[in-house]
């Protein structure tokens, strides 16, 4: 009997018990704590992996953790969402507790269909094909604010640029919102969300929760930004509901998410209210900022470490864009090299290493019986480096997504083992919009700049960071403007001086 398939659809006799795992030795009270570092969790788990095998157990704290490294027990397990399979419990009340509405990232059962429903016609290829122009406007003021620090010889700071340029893209395009901080040196919002998942992580991991009892600098800091951002919130909707009001035709045809959730909030047994609403307009903020900023700073430090790729990278940009030609949608969608290397990025350096998958029954998980309430860590990355998936697994090598010319098909079958936007039921429904944004934030930087350097602080290979989602630490990008692009942009500012 295949004990994967039935993982779910029963309990089959199992061979192993939680109780035969193999696995590091736990203290009293402070279980594993004391082998990790919380800043880089995920490699002490992905170490596990690779001595105990695919099913391991540990426990921090308090809190017991069945590590599960088995792709294909995980894919099972998501496609057993939101019913048999939830997210973590404690990360619901954490979130609660740091005063969030639930959005769809933290909601479960019917509460997560409902709102799914809703999230996902924002998300539309049509809808995103329409927004495009916006999105071309957000990576103009990207490359004016590189230019800038190019002519400088300025080190740019690559994740908070990056960070800027999602908070605006999904800013515009989910609220109908002009946010702009490319072009501002105040306090922007971005600056408060960067707080969030960090504090979030941490006190997911804390053997205590002392931040109850004592409130210690960052605690009140944390505060402050999730009333800065629960004020912003408060103003995207604002401004969605007059706009609505001022313009009628717009409850038949909704102009971006926020539009079409506070319409559908409003409907007859919708089950939708203004909580629902900025629930999730917080989870666009912060799946639509952290994610996809973090897997572009890594994306741009591996083509710079890669100069084959990188040359190979921008010969397709330029044969779509030429040096100085306007990026289209169209032509993104062209770009097959340039879209395996985000694919080759997500499989080395997956921005969520990690998923807490808390079981709603009694289940076999490959070939291990866990009881309801488990909580299993998926180690998402341990098969992605596996020699017996992909050859040269640690390699940067792009070129392994485009068999038959194409990365569609390829990727089918690589995609079953490198999921870095989940399976199942609760694949992100951002996805699409993520690759969009890295296609032409690639595309952008390749033909307009060169880079001298992709550096991190001590001028070694990037450090990983855990910190809710994964990041490089502290890189620093030098450019330098390409010749055409910059004889281009002269040209342009002298016919629009006239």
């Amino acid at each position: 009997m295949d004990q994967r398939a039935t993982a779910t659809k029963g309990i089959p006799v199992a061979m192993r018990r939680l109780a035969d795992l193999p696995g590091p030795r736990a203290l009293p009270i402070i279980g594993n704590l004391h082998q990790v570092d919380r800043s880089a969790m995920h490699l002490s788990v992905e170490a596990w992996a690779k001595e105990y095998g695919p099913y391991f157990r540990f426990q921090i704290g308090g809190r017991r953790f069945v590590g599960v490294a088995d792709h294909e027990a995980l894919s099972v397990l998501m496609r057993d969402r939101p019913d048999g399979v939830r997210r973590g419990a404690k990360l619901e009340r954490i979130w609660v507790e740091m005063g969030f509405p639930i959005g769809l990232f933290v909601a479960e059962g019917e509460a997560w269909r409902r709102q799914r429903r809703m999230v996902m016609a924002g998300f539309d290829p049509a809808h995103l094909r329409e927004y495009f122009p916006a999105l071309q406007r957000v990576a103009m003021r990207l490359q004016g604010r590189w230019s800038k620090a190019a002519a400088r010889r300025e080190a740019i700071p690559l994740q908070p640029d990056l960070m800027r340029f999602t908070v605006d893209a999904i800013a515009g395009l989910a609220f109908g919102a002009e946010v702009n901080t490319l072009e501002s040196d105040a306090e922007v919002i971005q600056e408060h969300l960067d707080k969030i998942f960090p504090a979030m992580f941490s006190r997911l991991m804390a053997p205590l929760p002392i931040w109850r009892w004592v409130k210690r600098p960052a605690d009140r800091q944390l505060e402050q930004s999730v009333a800065a951002v629960q004020q912003a919130i408060a103003s995207f909707i604002a401004e969605g509901r007059a706009r609505l009001l001022a313009e009628p035709e717009r409850r038949t045809r909704p102009a971006n998410l926020l539009e079409a959730m506070l319409v559908a909030s409003e409907g007859q047994d919708s089950g939708l209210d203004d909580t629902d609403v900025a629930g999730n307009v917080l989870t666009m903020l912060l799946a639509g900022e952290d994610t996809t900023a973090n897997t572009l700073a890594w994306m741009i430090y591996l083509l710079h470490r890669h100069p084959e790729t990188l040359a190979r990278a921008r010969a397709e940009v330029l044969r779509e864009f030429g040096d100085s030609g306007d990026i289209s949608h169209e032509g993104l969608g062209r770009l097959d090299y340039v879209e395996a290397c985000a694919h080759e990025t997500m499989r080395l350096k997956p921005v969520a290493p990690f998923m807490g998958l808390q079981l709603e029954r009694d289940t076999v998980v490959g070939d291990v019986a866990v009881p309801r309430g488990t909580v299993v860590w998926a180690v998402m990355r341990h098969a992605s480096l596996d020699e017996a998936h992909f050859a040269n697994a640690d390699s940067f090598c792009p070129e392994r997504w485009l068999a038959d010319g194409g990365p569609a098909q390829a990727a089918s079958s690589a995609k079953r083992v490198s999921m870095p936007f989940g399976a199942g039921p609760r694949v992100c429904p951002g996805r699409y919009l993520a690759l969009l944004e890295m296609k032409l934030c690639i595309a952008m930087l390749l033909q307009r700049f060169d880079i001298s350097g992709v550096d991190a602080p001590d001028g070694s290979a990037a450090r990983e960071q855990l910190q809710f989602t994964m990041s490089p630490v502290g890189l620093h990008m030098r450019l330098h403007e390409r010749a055409s692009a910059g004889q281009a942009g002269a040209s342009r500012t002298a016919v629009g001086d006239d």
